[in-house]
């Protein structure tokens, strides 16, 4: 890898979202992967189903390069959130699997096209819908970097496990009884702000 080089760049950055998201999954329960742990259900691997169908879009079909891969959960006349669920049927196996061959041709295409190549997004309003494929890597990369922090939430919520990757939490240390007096101290000073500025 060149350090300078801005495809390089753009796809370590990419990749390590990768990592991250798919980092969340592992050790944990078919069910612990799947279930719904906010009011809008959000769930672990839903979130590489969904992110699985954006790379395919943005860094696939936008630019004329199909993968050729099915998925039926965003096809025209398909429930609302498809993409954000994974249904008994479908398993961990097929859902990474599918995310890892979105990963090679999404690469492949960064690979054979300039930055600045033209593409158009099929769901975007025409007219609107043209981008570059620098703009449709950053969107697809920032993209991924926001689901991998709804699912560092969601496994933190589960079992406690926080951060990037098994050798970078990005969290001090402590054990249980450190962030439980810490996790007190923020209510508390939640409730001491709460009543000094509103009332």
């Amino acid at each position: 890898m060149n350090a300078s080089a801005p495809k390089d760049i753009l796809r370590l950055y990419l990749q390590n979202a990768r990592d991250a998201l798919l980092w969340k999954l592992d050790g944990l329960s078919e069910y612990d992967i799947r279930r719904p742990l906010t009011p809008t259900g959000t769930n672990l691997l839903g979130l590489v189903k969904h992110v699985a169908s954006v790379e395919l879009g943005y860094l696939g079909d936008t630019f004329g390069r199909p993968s050729g891969e099915a998925l039926p959960w965003v096809a025209e006349g398909t429930e609302a959130n498809a993409d954000m669920w994974a249904t008994p049927e479908e398993s961990r196996e097929q859902i990474v699997g599918l995310y890892r061959r979105a990963w090679a041709h999404a690469d492949a295409t960064l690979d054979a096209l300039a930055l600045d190549t033209v593409g158009r997004v099929p769901w975007w309003p025409a007219g609107r819908d043209e981008v570059t494929l620098l703009h449709a890597v950053v969107r697809v990369t920032g993209d991924t970097h926001r689901h991998a922090g709804h699912a560092d939430i969601l496994r933190e919520l589960i079992d406690g496990a926080v951060g990037m990757n098994q050798a970078n939490t990005s969290v001090p240390p402590g054990d249980a009884a450190y962030w439980a007096g810490h996790r007190e101290r923020l209510e508390r000073a939640a409730v001491a702000a709460g009543k000094k500025h509103e009332g």
